[in-house]
């Protein structure tokens, strides 16, 4: 019973320090994300694009790059610009952008994880892009194309002040009011997910022994640099099957991501499961939902295949360069969450400019209203998240008052 007692309050611990360190990094990403979907509107990215195929993936690309990184706001971006006549193949590089090249995402993993994942995750990001751009090519899917189309509503969404140039609405408080608007929204779309996802990342770190990781995934433990092709090969596989099952978004899988390489599990099997959020069952069924059955499972077809084949490329890449990092460099479990540094200290200011934001846009300009298209999500799954984010706030108050008062 003393050992549980224990293992609880140091899961609960690692889970709030694993967010303390992130606090900073989140209020960043989400700040920079709601200016530039303000600032930026659906339309005036439509327009840039033009009809050069070329051009077309180019800037979709550079859109998603920076776009939002939820994946339920880069679905219903995604389908925006396809129905407003954006190439397959330019739709899904910025799908694909959005998700993996985004700022948040980098300076998230680049604290729990290190620079050589960052690298990782932006030339995979690209590798995707490039590898799901070939393979349509290839397979030419013209009927399945013109049939989502069709699958698509012919009401178009009209951007209010699209007209207006990016100087004029950047003096406008009105302007400002709207990016925190969507600031709340952004927070509002992952509280669930990166409550669920920071809680198990804490819990596996304190109950879940090495052996359970050596038995998932094979040959672990023998250090990262020295899998053979095949066991690679499985760890690629068995990563999105993980993500799968979790059904939580990129953000708050990073910590969970960063144990996994901690217990040995390959480097291109951890970019595998972090480059996973776009093949899991939501997205599947929101794809279906735009597009039809048919489309969704050749896009997870799609996507899927470009995921093991970049993960490959970037082991093998990164051995060539003898730049895969080091498991023993990731030991976020034995650090000193909470104490006076850098992290504190920006903690500090992101939390207040969060405050202010939320007088701005909730307060000061409450009867603004103001909101972008998401995609339809599972009723169902949303009040299973919300339940389980609110079973996790029980488990980390009791877990914390085992730590500090009882033990």
């Amino acid at each position: 019973m003393n050992k549980f007692l224990e293992q609880w309050g140091e899961a609960a611990n690692t889970t709030l320090g694993f967010f303390w360190m992130a606090v900073w990094a989140f209020a960043l990403g989400y700040l920079i994300s709601s200016m530039i979907q303000v600032f930026v509107t659906e339309k005036k990215m439509q327009n840039a694009m033009g009809k050069d195929q070329r051009k077309a993936v180019l800037l979709g690309t550079f859109f998603g790059f920076i776009s939002s990184s939820c994946s339920f706001a880069a679905l219903a971006s995604t389908k925006s610009l396809f129905k407003k006549g954006a190439s397959f193949v330019a739709s899904i590089a910025f799908l694909l952008a959005s998700t993996n090249l985004v700022i948040e995402l980098g300076i998230i993993i680049s604290i729990f994880l290190g620079w050589q994942f960052v690298v990782g995750e932006y030339v995979g990001g690209i590798l995707l892009i490039l590898i799901s751009w070939l393979l349509i090519r290839l397979i030419n899917p013209k009927k399945l194309i013109q049939k989502a189309r069709k699958n698509l509503s012919e009401k178009d969404e009209d951007d209010d002040d699209s007209s207006k140039s990016w100087k004029k609405k950047i003096k406008s408080e009105e302007s400002w009011a709207k990016v925190a608007k969507q600031y709340g929204m952004e927070w509002k779309m992952v509280w669930k997910d990166v409550t669920v996802g920071f809680t198990i990342a804490g819990i596996v770190a304190a109950f879940v022994p090495d052996s359970f990781f050596e038995t998932l995934f094979i040959n672990t433990g023998d250090g990262n640099t020295d899998f053979g092709f095949f066991t690679i090969l499985e760890h690629i596989i068995v990563g999105p099957v993980t993500a799968f099952l979790t059904f939580i978004g990129s953000m708050g899988n990073i910590p969970l991501a960063a144990l996994l390489f901690g217990k040995g599990v390959s480097f291109a099997g951890v970019m595998a499961f972090i480059f996973s959020d776009l093949v899991v069952f939501p997205v599947l069924r929101i794809n279906a939902k735009y597009y039809g059955w048919k489309m969704s499972l050749f896009i997870l077809f799609l996507l899927f295949t470009a995921l093991v084949g970049t993960s490959l490329a970037l082991h093998y890449g990164f051995e060539l360069f003898n730049i895969i990092p080091d498991a023993s460099q990731v030991n976020i479990q034995e650090q000193e969450f909470f104490k006076i540094d850098y992290t504190f200290f920006l903690n500090l200011a992101f939390i207040a400019t969060s405050g202010y934001l939320i007088y701005l846009g909730f307060f000061k300009k409450k009867d603004l209203m103001y909101m972008k298209e998401m995609a339809p999500k599972s009723k169902l799954l949303e009040s299973v998240l919300k339940y389980a984010a609110l079973v996790c706030y029980v488990w980390l108050a009791g877990g914390m008052v085992v730590k500090y008062l009882i033990n």
